[in-house]
């Protein structure tokens, strides 16, 4: 009698078990099983087969990369907490506590949804970060479950097909990446290419099919010559074989380089596996004197690893039909590792107590997940937290050195200013120039690998420059930089704020109450919401909150501080009247002239307020005018809004571009107004050092939403830089 499928499912997953680790626990498997399959009974997939299917299908995954017992059970148990009556107690008394630990850890992680709000968005990775710390085996269960629900993604609404693929390529490939697991990265890649662009992806594959046999042709006749050369010496190989890109990777070097396929060369990379290092080393020499390498395409992870551990040489060169192809060089525990990444760290853990010293240098070399701690500590809010993770540790690395020849790791296209904030805030803060292999270099150049940089400070350095921000490639560099800026203002926005409260406090003749007193002054900062007397000024100079409604909170917590009215004064406030032909609203004033500041020329749809002049009525700006921001007698700024009803007509507004020369460039940008209908009323252009061109541009747009289309046309236009609005 033949198997059902989810009989077939646990037979496959306890016999792959038996044979790569014969010491495993299968009984406890077997009893994960059971208990899982009763507390999933009655539960379907999408598919339509039973959800069961699913966890074992994960613990399979997870046996094939030889992990240990408590791993398997933990996969095979990991959606039973979340989905159905069993709790963690319920778990840790079945089998053990760290089983509880594993099965609660990718609970808690939870179903990430990055379509969601940046700051949802934020403390989920965050919790990935977190669950890493405590055990990276939660982090290896939540990879493989992504990969099979990608397996199986066909099922799934299109919508949702291109979330989870937009997911898996953002999040979760580079992590696999980064825990040096190549094969589930590169697997994840081509299933969300899959979806994200389906014609690209099958094209693709159209492609390399079509010319398979060329290929592996190729590859054959490498391998031939090559391992005639390296018997020839006598050196053992364990392996040589042909390797061939996978489709994602060819994709993104066609997009990043705009090439068609035809024009990729190094879609296949021959693989040799030796003995020992020395070994490597030997096989190279081989290689170059059998083949003309290609200037500036060796690299030698050996020597200097990647931070997920991988190690080999890397080489290009010209083969035999003057074809460039690459050669990778390994031995079999670096080969391992390349495959397995982190995983590989428990293939022969089980059933031994103690650390190996195999284990105890992978636990050394995991200095980045250790790095993502200390970023927790320092930055202030998630958001940070994520653009460091993705920006600094989630992208390809650069590798340089310090003058004492430590290797220091920083993301691609990284400028000394990163380098310099890597060794320490200070470090970068007082820097006033940078040297590059004994060279004075701008602070903005690009750094390359094997670099050796050295930072020149001075203890009078001014501080950072906001320019740094422009070029710093960082996230640890930029929040670094922001921090300063935030801290340095602070100090002005609380003087600032203080200098307007008091003056406000004289001026209602509260000057010699209690409400001039410090400690009455951090009640109301207290139940205001700050932390500390500092934050509340802060808030006050920077505009975080006005002095009326510090006064408002004053009258509620301290009435007898408030001298009684001589007279009952009644402010009639207008309704606002929604018909009204006017474009404002002022909130509480009747009858009152309203014009538009030029400084900010603001338009429908951007964020406003109102400013009370002299003798002129309402001055209406937008909020991040800096007019505004620099008022200080808030008392004068009332609340307005844009009437939807009433507004029409245009408004004026004014951008500047900067671009890359270009003749004819002039008439490209009035096109782009002509074709949209908005009227220019002045287009100015000037040359700088016939490198750049700079154009201002001043028209009459009808809402926000107007000018914003016109900025996107204009910048689909190549040579336009940047596009700035005054």
């Amino acid at each position: 009698m033949a198997k059902d499928g989810v009989q077939y499912k646990i037979d496959s997953l306890i016999n792959l078990v038996k044979e790569t680790n014969p010491e495993a626990d299968t009984e406890m498997i077997m009893k994960a099983y059971e208990l899982a399959n009763n507390a999933h009974k009655g539960q379907k997939r999408l598919s339509g087969e039973a959800y069961i299917i699913h966890p074992v299908s994960v613990a399979y995954i997870l046996a094939e990369y030889r992990m240990d017992t408590e791993t398997i059970v933990a996969a095979i148990l990991h959606d039973v907490i979340e989905d159905t009556s069993y709790t963690y107690e319920d778990i840790k008394s079945l089998f053990n506590e760290q089983v509880a630990d594993l099965v609660e850890g990718v609970t808690k992680i939870g179903k990430i949804d990055y379509q969601s709000k940046e700051e949802s968005q934020a403390e989920n990775l965050r919790k990935m970060v977190l669950a890493m710390s405590k055990d990276i085996r939660v982090v290896l269960i939540k990879l493989v479950d992504r990969l099979h629900n990608m397996r199986t993604l066909e099922y799934m609404r299109e919508a949702k097909q291109i979330e989870k693929s937009r997911e898996t390529l953002d999040i979760y490939a580079p992590i696999a990446n980064r825990l040096g697991i190549q094969t589930i990265k590169a697997e994840l890649e081509d299933l969300a290419l899959k979806y994200l662009d389906p014609e690209g992806y099958y094209d693709l594959v159209k492609q390399v099919k079509m010319k398979k046999q060329v290929r592996e042709d190729y590859i054959d006749k490498v391998i031939v010559i090559l391992k005639k050369a390296i018997d020839e010496v006598g050196i053992k190989t364990e392996k040589i074989y042909g390797r061939s890109k996978h489709f994602y990777s060819i994709y993104r070097k066609m997009k990043a380089q705009n090439r068609n396929f035809d024009e990729i060369y190094d879609l296949i990379a021959v693989r040799v596996i030796v003995d020992s290092v020395k070994d490597c080393y030997g096989v190279l020499g081989i290689v170059h004197t059998q083949w003309k390498p290609i200037p500036g395409r060796f690299k030698d992870y050996i020597a200097m690893p990647k931070p997920n551990l991988y190690q080999s040489i890397h080489t290009t060169v010209i083969g035999p039909n003057g074809d460039p192809f690459e050669i990778q060089i390994r031995t079999k525990e670096m080969h391992e590792t390349a495959e397995y990444g982190i995983a590989a760290h428990w293939k022969y853990k089980e059933g031994k107590t103690g650390g190996s010293s195999k284990e105890l240098r992978y636990e050394s070399k995991m200095s980045w997940l250790r790095q993502i701690l200390e970023w927790q500590k320092e930055l202030d809010n998630a958001n940070d937290l994520v653009e460091t993770i993705k920006v600094d540790l989630l992208n390809e690395e650069v590798y340089v050195f310090t003058p004492k020849g430590k290797v220091v790791e920083l993301p691609m296209g990284s400028c000394p200013l990163d380098f310099a904030y890597r060794i320490h805030s200070d470090v970068g803060n007082s820097c006033v120039g940078a040297k590059v292999n004994g060279k004075i270099v701008p602070l903005n150049y690009t750094l390359a690998n094997g670099d050796i940089v050295e930072i020149m400070t001075a203890k009078n350095a001014n501080g950072p420059s906001r320019d740094w921000l422009n070029f710093t490639k960082s996230a640890h560099a930029r929040n670094k930089i922001r921090q300063y800026f935030k801290k340095e203002e602070k100090e002005e926005n609380i003087i600032k704020g203080r200098t307007a409260l008091e003056r406000e406090i004289k001026r209602e003749g509260l000057a010699d109450t209690k409400l001039a007193s410090v400690s009455e002054l951090e009640v109301v900062s207290d139940k205001m919401g700050y932390k500390s007397l500092s934050d509340f000024y802060a808030a006050i100079g920077y505009g975080g909150i006005k002095i009326g409604n510090v006064f408002q909170k004053m009258r509620l917590l301290f009435p007898k501080e408030f001298p009684e009215p001589e007279e009952e004064v009644v402010v009639k406030k207008s309704v606002k009247n929604k018909k009204t032909k006017s474009s404002i609203i002022v909130a509480g004033y009747n009858e009152i002239d309203v014009r538009f500041s030029k400084c900010c020329n603001p338009v429908p749809g951007d964020k406003i307020v109102g400013y009370i002049t002299v003798g002129r009525g309402i001055s209406v700006h937008r909020t991040d005018c800096p007019n505004v921001l620099n008022i200080t007698d808030p008392g004068r700024i009332v609340d307005v809004e844009w009437n939807k009803y009433g507004i029409g007509g245009s408004f004026t507004a004014e951008i500047h571009i900067k671009a890359r020369e270009k003749q004819g460039l002039l008439i490209e940008i009035s096109k782009t107004f002509i074709d949209l209908d908005i009227p220019l009323t002045a287009l100015t252009a000037r040359s700088e050092r016939g490198e750049f061109d700079y154009f201002s541009a001043t028209f009459e747009v009808k809402t926000k939403r107007e000018l914003n289309l016109l900025i996107k046309n204009l910048n689909k236009i190549p040579e336009i830089i940047n596009i700035h609005r005054v």
